[in-house]
Parts: structure tokens; sequence; C-alpha cells
């Protein structure tokens, strides 16, 4: 099993409010059915919950610009208590004698310090560990 990292987003008060967007190069990893513009998908989180999220692309302009839809992003949000400059993680897993995709996993975390000029980041649930 190979874990692919699918993008990583620092956290602005748009995307804790409203939606997620997405990197365009990341809609590769999804497989839309023909001619759908919104894939659900499940990802599962560090305590191994599953989260059912809504991938929406736009009808019009040059590029699609793929968003988490609000009503599915808002619930792991709040669940998480996420704010601004935290960030969330997507990975693929994908089974490397079929490439055949596994699953998705997502992670919250927060900046918790920087040590010898470098972030450190902490999964959401693990905060009480550091007295957060």
């Amino acid at each position: 099993m190979e874990q692919v990292h699918l993008f990583t987003k620092k956290l602005k008060p748009t995307h804790i409010g409203y939606t997620l967007s997405v990197p365009t190069h990341v809609l590769e990893a999804f497989p839309f059915p023909e001619g759908a513009r919104t894939m659900k998908f499940e990802a599962v989180d560090a305590t191994d919950n599953v989260w059912r999220f809504c991938l929406s692309t736009r009808l019009t302009g040059a590029y699609p610009k793929p968003v988490l839809l609000r009503s599915s992003w808002r619930r792991f949000v709040e669940q998480k208590r996420l704010a601004p400059e935290d960030r969330v993680v997507f990975f693929m897993e994908r089974d490397e004698d079929n490439d055949m995709i596994r699953r998705y996993t997502v992670r919250a975390q927060r900046k918790v310090m920087i040590l010898m000029g470098q972030e450190v980041w902490v999964d959401v649930e693990d905060l009480p560990l550091y007295r957060l």
C-alpha cells in the first residue's frame, strides 16, 4: 500500500466559514463519473472516523476551480474546532499492484511551535497531549 500526498491547505477565514478550495491537479485522484460536476467521497481521519465530503467543480470558466462543498465540509471544521492558520492534509492510499485507490485520508493539524526554524504541526486530536 502506497500513501500519496494529494494536498496541504493552510486554512483562511473563508475556508472555515464556507468551502475549501482544492488545487486543480488533485482532480486526477478522484474518478468523477462521466459528465458529472460533483463527486462524493469518504476520507478517514487520524482516529479512524469516516468523513463524507462532496467535491464539486464549476460549470463555467476556463478552470474547474474544485471545492469541497460547505454542506459536507462544515461539519468536519466544527467537529475538529478548526481555526484560521490550521491546516488540512489529504492523502490517497493506493494499491501498488493494480494501481487501485484504496481510500482517502484527511488530517486536521495545528502548528504548535517552531523548532530550529521548522514548523511543528500536530493532529488536532493529539493537542491535549501537548496541553494545548
